[in-house]
């Protein structure tokens, strides 16, 4: 399940528990991020996996994909905060592939992730 954070109008911020599915992107993921772009036209966005990634069904990769395509030339700032070092080198990666900016945080360093997703703070190049 997903459930969406509390957070300032620029950005929306999610957080991932126990099975993500199709239908946990279908009512709060992709409702939000649609919302977002028509407000800001761009989208900065918040990820706490507080879930092992295995759990996330092949529904729900589809819908974040599809979400990703669709929007491509809108993503700004995307951080992923979470425990795995693998997940946090992917995402740090995808600055190189995509436009916009990605990086993986810590979970202790949520408080950063949030600042600068939010654009209240910079980050040095990966």
């Amino acid at each position: 399940m997903i459930h969406q954070i509390d957070t300032t109008d620029n950005i929306v911020a999610f957080r991932a528990l126990a099975e993500v599915t199709k239908e946990d992107f279908l009512t709060a993921v992709i409702p939000a991020v649609e919302h977002l772009v028509k407000q800001t036209n761009e989208i900065n966005f918040l990820l706490v996996l507080d879930t092992d990634i295995k759990n996330f069904t092949a529904g729900a990769w589809l819908q974040d994909a599809l979400l990703g395509l669709k929007h491509l030339g809108k993503w700004n700032r995307a951080a992923i905060v979470t425990d795995s070092e693998d997940i946090i080198s992917f995402t740090n990666g995808f600055s190189y592939v995509v436009p916009g900016e990605f990086h993986g945080f810590k979970k202790e360093a949520f408080n950063k992730a949030l600042n600068w997703v939010e654009g209240n703070i910079n980050l040095p190049a990966n």
